[in-house]
């Protein structure tokens, strides 16, 4: 049995789970706000996100973040997801675009189009490969000096939080469908120093539940991502 949810699995939990998904504020939401109180977005006009769910945090950052003349493009694998944002960010008109992605997840075509790529709550639910592969796709869309934001499910610095997060990572080794396929996950260890700058990393707890919440500017010249053992 695979530890990893497939597109086609993840796709069909996340199509049957909607609006639901905002349930999860309990323990997302301040970690949201830590990624959104540590990016530079005041020159930030062309924003991507890659796994967008409901559109909650775009529009968290839409509303008291971003320049009013940003753009915002964002996908989500879930039909379901993808047609939640819309409705939420219809107010936004034309500076707002929501497609759903296809099973590669892929980025748009456009190399050095975005000042600010993110993604939340979606790397924890990838294998390793993925992982490698999302980030490097990261780092063609961004333009150097951009910046990237993201935030996933971690490992507790703490006694209970710890255990928390190795009861869920055990959980999601053993049936990763009972938790939507995430699981706890150090992002810093898939960042590759020749090709990001990490400028803040923190772990974030509430109600035991940590996330880790990252920041980092994509740096010159080699584009290339390896996880790292």
């Amino acid at each position: 049995m695979s530890r990893y949810l497939s597109a086609s699995q993840a796709q069909l939990f996340y199509d049957r789970f909607g609006s639901r998904q905002d349930a999860q504020g309990f323990y997302e939401d301040a970690a949201l706000a830590a990624l959104a109180a540590h990016l530079d977005c005041a020159d930030a006009t062309r924003v991507f996100e890659l796994g967008c769910g409901t559109g909650r945090f775009a529009e968290m950052l839409l509303t008291g973040y971003l320049p009013h003349d940003a753009h915002y493009a964002a996908c989500d694998l879930s039909q379901t997801m993808v047609g939640l944002a819309r409705t939420r960010l219809g107010r936004f008109g034309d500076r707002v675009q929501v497609w759903q992605a296809g099973a590669s997840a892929s980025f748009p075509a456009q190399p050095a189009a975005y000042d600010l790529v993110l993604s939340t709550y979606v790397l924890d639910l990838l294998a390793p490969g993925d992982i490698a592969r999302v980030l490097a796709q990261a780092a063609r869309c961004l333009r150097p000096g951009g910046q990237l934001g993201l935030v996933s499910l971690t490992r507790g610095p703490g006694l209970f939080s710890g255990l928390v997060s190795r009861l869920w990572g055990a959980i999601a080794a053993l049936r990763p469908g009972l938790v939507g396929g995430c699981r706890p996950v150090v992002l810093a260890r898939y960042l590759d120093a020749a090709t990001w700058q990490i400028i803040h990393d923190s772990t974030v707890t509430s109600w035991l539940i940590p996330s880790e919440v990252l920041v980092a500017l994509r740096r010159e010249g080699n584009q290339k991502e390896h996880p790292r053992p």
